[in-house]
């Protein structure tokens, strides 16, 4: 029963400091955020309100649940298991070198504010983990018009820059900043455009700039949801193009290991030589003009055309430079 109810008065305050962060919140909301199901959530609201906290019920397609503004209340001490998920969220995972500052500075202030035995507990942590956010190749992501970006997020202005896509010349885009999102050490801007919710790399970036004008933010916009639907479209969809190839049987099990999540058909013939034919989805035609060039006399592109007379150009174009080559 002290388990329960323990776990009851976490959960209540839990409720309250959300509340309390986040003003009006529906019994949905509250619910998926606390993990429980909107009755608990509603028995809740009702007990605290019983208990003398000013949480008022709202009625309506707006409803919900609201904290009275003028009341506060002080957040308890930190505990142990807290402070080291705090902790393993070290700053140089924000990437940019003044937001890290920034970060340290925060956390200095808070490990200050600590009791001795909690201090010193912070200092272990923080000599036991460490975070490297430059990839294995040596490259990371360029994050200079960030702290620019987040500044006109958290004020909700609009954003003007230039955005560069691979291959192609920077073009200036004027935007409605609505969240910022980190995935592994890239940083991401979900924004309104002219054309609707567009999303763009931090690292892409030039000359960006927060404008005077405040933004217009959709009603009841939930990046986190946002986010989950539009990845989850994008990896269902990125790799569009679609080749079929005909493989020696070193190049058909080399391609298996490294298309393991490129959706390979399972649907196989092997001939007589012990060729197989394989469908390979890749991104682009150029990653796929990539990797067959790379297996040499071990492919052949039956399908698509554009692909296979594309390979063909190549190899004549550089038996081509390399008779030129001997020539001279």
């Amino acid at each position: 029963m002290e388990v329960i109810a323990s776990m009851r008065a976490d959960r209540l305050l839990s409720a309250l400091l959300l509340l309390q962060s986040r003003g009006r919140m529906s019994g949905r909301e509250l619910a998926d955020e606390l993990e429980v199901s909107q009755r608990t959530v509603h028995r809740d609201m009702e007990a605290m309100s019983a208990a003398g906290i000013p949480i008022y019920a709202l009625r309506g397609a707006q409803g919900g649940w609201q904290l009275d503004e003028h009341w506060r209340t002080s957040v308890p001490g930190l505990d142990e298991s807290e402070l080291r998920a705090l902790l393993m969220a070290q700053p140089r995972i924000l990437g940019d070198p003044k937001l890290i500052a920034a970060a340290e500075r925060a956390l200095g202030k808070l490990t200050a504010s600590l009791p001795a035995a909690l201090r010193e507990q912070a200092a272990a942590i923080r000599q036991r983990f460490h975070v490297d956010t430059t990839a294995w190749h040596g490259s990371t992501d360029r994050l200079t018009m960030l702290p620019i970006v987040q500044e006109a997020v958290s004020r909700d202005r609009k954003l003007a820059f230039f955005y560069k896509k691979s291959g192609e010349a920077p073009t200036r885009r004027v935007v409605d900043p609505l969240g910022l999102v980190a995935k592994g050490s890239s940083w991401y801007l979900v924004a309104q455009t002219p054309r609707g919710l567009r999303t763009f790399r931090v690292s892409r970036m030039d000359e960006a700039k927060m404008l005077d004008s405040p933004c217009k933010r959709p009603p009841n916009f939930d990046l986190g949801a946002h986010w989950k639907s539009s990845t989850a479209e994008f990896q269902e969809n990125w790799q569009r193009y679609e080749t079929i190839l005909n493989l020696d049987p070193s190049a058909a099990a080399e391609i298996k290991l490294w298309r393991i999540t490129a959706s390979l058909s399972s649907h196989e013939k092997a001939d007589s030589t012990g060729w197989t034919k394989l469908r390979v989805r890749f991104e682009s035609i150029g990653e796929a003009r990539f990797v067959v060039l790379g297996f040499g006399p071990r492919v052949e592109v039956v399908e698509p055309h554009d692909l296979r007379e594309l390979v063909e150009n190549s190899i004549a174009a550089w038996n081509e430079r390399r008779l030129s080559r001997n020539a001279s």
